[in-house]
């Protein structure tokens, strides 16, 4: 047999452990999935699972599955399985098979049928506090349940029942016989059913009792023909479980279950818990908040599916769990917009300046390159005239020393146009400079071969008379972790400055820009048209990233 050694990919464990299943002849077509449960939204670390599960299968000619793991109903919405869908079709992937784990409960319930019969379920009627102390500890094995030995018998009369609707929620559950002495927990005669009434969002009240997701996740494998089941870490001590459950339900396919280490972010919220209690309590603007590391929230910050599966393929698939520098997605980003963004130019803080010795009437048209990395994106002309803003920032009255922007008597550059000279300004009532006076050299002209004297400053500014009103939004992460206090509560720990809104001006070519159109600003970093807030007379961008990082890779 032709030994295959594909490239396309980096290499990792999971990837070797395929390759030797093709060249061993023990499996024919390589089967991946992506089981999401539909009870929040997608976060970064899915996108990991999502780029390695749909590549691995891409690269092999094999096949992967999108499968709902819709095992609790009261947790569960249609909203979550349309927002799934999109997220995965965004970051460019196609599934072969779509899938509900509730299209199978009908096969999974006469999979129990099957271990009641064999003696290796029973109907235990204790509370889950009393399971739970049953089962012991990690020293200590747990306990019988009274119920354990009933007959077959009764045990398939009592399931009947359970399905008929004839037990409060919680009364009567359906437990796997294994042994209550295994050092592993999981082993010691898990839940595998439990009665639950509410309504399904996929089967509607057709049921009343649910499958626990550690039993219905190995069935939902086999029936769709898995052959490499990949989860992260924390599953690695249900695999033996995993297997119990193939084997005793007597599944004709057999997949095997493989663990690698799930993604962590540096200040960054990766509980799905934690990201829907943000979203219940308002503290964000709902799922796809630009400061949520969600995928829609990614998307509407500006971020690339690009980016993010460069990003997910270079952080590697490994055993061990470890914690990524958030700036290492920063830095995916930046790499990718540097080529494909407009390069223009954007107050967020306007001061005025009036430029006294340009003509008051005249207006003309300035040359600008729209990306000099990528001269294939052209140029494109802006307005200048006797009044433009600039940043606040841009001038000082008193400056310290290296200061090279605009104080009194000094000159600067004015990006793409004329040297500026401040002369004067003005004060409002309370100090604060709100005008400059500046004069202006007419043989200074950006592009016109001036040759002449230097300076060591350059400034951006918008022309005033023809500048587009614009709202800012500028993030930092919701959570600092040098910065949570362990006996605050979640919420108290959240960054006060991790949204800061400010109104501003951006270049009169701006004003037919769309949602999701994505600008360099000059000095100020990448942004993004923002979808929710923009409207036909408002323009909102959306801060992705700034200009620099002191991140390599």
């Amino acid at each position: 047999m032709e030994t295959k050694t594909p490239t396309s990919t980096p290499s990792n464990f999971i990837k070797n452990i395929v390759i030797e299943d093709l060249n061993s002849g023990k499996v024919s077509q390589v089967v991946t999935r992506f089981p999401p449960e539909p009870n929040g939204y997608l976060h970064i670390g899915h996108a990991k699972s999502i780029v390695l599960n749909f590549e691995l299968a891409d690269e092999f000619k094999g096949l992967t599955n999108l499968r709902f793991d819709d095992t609790n109903p009261v947790k569960e919405d249609t909203e979550y399985v349309e927002s799934i869908k999109a997220d995965v079709e965004w970051l460019g992937f196609k599934w072969d098979g779509l899938f509900f784990a509730s299209n199978y409960f009908e096969e999974m319930y006469n999979r129990a049928v099957i271990l009641i019969r064999k003696g290796l379920a029973y109907v235990d009627d204790q509370t889950a506090d009393q399971i739970r102390e049953s089962r012991g500890t990690l020293t200590a094995p747990g306990t019988n349940s009274p119920h354990r030995d009933c007959s077959v018998e009764e045990n398939l009369s009592l399931f009947d029942r359970m399905r008929a609707g004839e037990f409060k929620d919680g009364e009567r559950v359906l437990r796997a016989k294994i042994d209550m002495s295994s050092p592993n927990i999981n082993f010691r005669d898990p839940v595998i059913y439990r009665v639950v009434h509410a309504h399904h969002h996929n089967t509607g009240d057709a049921w009343c009792i649910y499958p626990m997701y550690a039993y219905a996740h190995p069935i939902e494998d086999a029936i769709e023909g898995v052959t490499h089941s990949i989860c992260t870490l924390e599953f690695e001590d249900q695999r033996p479980f995993y297997d119990w459950v193939i084997r005793e339900c007597e599944m004709p396919n057999v997949p095997r279950q493989y663990e690698f280490a799930r993604l962590n972010l540096t200040n960054t919220v990766m509980s799905k818990r934690k990201l829907k209690q943000l979203v219940d309590e308002k503290a964000v603007d709902g799922w796809d908040d630009p400061r949520m590391p969600t995928i829609s929230g990614l998307r509407r910050r500006g971020f690339t599916p690009e980016a993010i599966r460069t990003f997910a393929r270079e952080i590697g698939v490994a055993r061990s769990n470890s914690t990524v520098d958030a700036k290492m997605l920063d830095h995916f980003i930046r790499e990718d917009l540097k080529l494909k963004a407009l390069r223009t130019m954007g107050i967020l803080n306007p001061l005025k300046v009036v430029i006294t010795n340009y003509p008051e009437d005249s207006v003309e048209m300035l040359d600008a390159e729209n990306n000099s990395e990528n001269p294939e994106m052209g140029s494109r002309q802006i307005p200048f005239s006797r009044e433009i803003y600039i940043e606040q920032e841009d001038f000082m009255e008193n400056p310290p020393n290296k200061y090279f922007r605009l104080f009194p008597g000094n000159e600067v550059r004015l990006k793409n146009a004329y040297f500026i000279k401040c002369n004067d300004f003005v004060k409002d009532d309370s100090g604060k400079v709100i005008e400059l006076h500046c004069t202006y050299d007419v043989e200074t002209k950006s592009g016109s071969g001036f040759t002449g004297r230097k300076v060591k400053g350059t400034i951006h500014w918008v022309d005033a008379k023809s500048a587009v009103p614009a709202e800012f939004r500028l993030y930092e992460p919701l959570i600092l972790d040098d910065q949570e206090d362990e006996n605050a509560s979640f919420l108290e720990n959240l960054n006060p400055n991790s949204l800061q809104i400010v109104q501003g001006f951006v270049e009169a070519g701006m004003k037919e820009a769309k949602p999701h159109d994505k600008f360099q600003f000059f000095r100020h970093g990448y942004f993004n048209v923002d979808p929710k807030h923009t409207t036909s007379d408002k323009l909102v961008f959306n801060l992705i990233v700034s200009l620099k990082s002191s991140f390599e890779v």
